[in-house]
């Protein structure tokens, strides 16, 4: 699963790697937390790229109540075309969910040993996510939500846990997001482990373990200051 992660590069990297048009400044986050506000790209009709930031945990448009949403922060790629909360997002509604590690847990003894992972190169990446519009009954108020797609892990990271976010690689980023691909079965192409030889991963502090805690050397290996 991806329960935790961290979102830090600068503006100009944003730009930069995911050819966004519109980016408004975003201020960087090294504990993210379901129910919190993230940093997506979305592409539009005339494939053009923007950032927003959506709340975590989607919440399907015929919800009766917002706390679904902190149920479905995840979605297995296995069965978006099955999941009525899910299918009709995979279709058209797609976007990255940018990121520049996230957190997995494995138990050491007593301890639940926290460890970061990330990219080799130390460059964000985009995480598959889908993404919709709910309006609350009680108030008519309107909210963009999304999810974070998982795969099978990649073998490096297998010992930690037994699922991982699908990391879309640069060159998948345009199909990914285009909004008038419905070719779901092609699509499923990319919904793959990334390349182990690609990731990189360390022990961290167990100061992750809470979400109040949001500091940069939260990111850092266990024992560096």
């Amino acid at each position: 699963m991806c329960g935790r992660f961290a979102f830090y590069s600068p503006h100009e990297a944003i730009v930069r790697l995911f050819g966004v048009n519109e980016s408004p400044e975003v201020a960087p986050h090294y504990n993210i937390a379901p129910t919190q506000f993230v940093a997506v790209v979305r592409a539009g009709q005339d494939q053009s790229r923007r950032l927003s930031m959506l709340y975590w945990g989607l919440v399907p448009y015929w919800a009766g109540e917002k706390s679904i949403g902190a149920r479905m922060i995840n979605a297995r790629a296995e069965t978006l075309n099955d999941k009525p909360a899910f299918r009709n997002a995979y279709r058209t509604r797609r976007c990255l969910v940018l990121a520049d590690g996230y957190y997995e847990w494995q138990r050491s003894q007593s301890v639940k040993q926290p460890h970061f992972i990330h990219l080799a190169s130390g460059e964000p990446f985009g995480m598959a996510g889908l993404w919709e519009t709910w309006r609350d009954p009680a108030n008519g108020e309107r909210l963009e939500s999304c999810t974070i797609v998982t795969t099978t892990p990649a073998a490096s990271v297998a010992h930690l846990h037994d699922r991982m976010p699908v990391i879309v690689p640069p060159a998948a980023h345009a199909e990914w997001l285009d909004p008038g691909n419905q070719d779901t079965g092609r699509l499923a192409r990319l919904l793959a482990p990334f390349p182990s030889a690609a990731l990189a991963s360390h022990a961290v502090g167990l100061r992750v373990n809470s979400a109040r805690n949001d500091e940069p050397d939260l990111v850092l290996a266990a024992g560096v200051e």
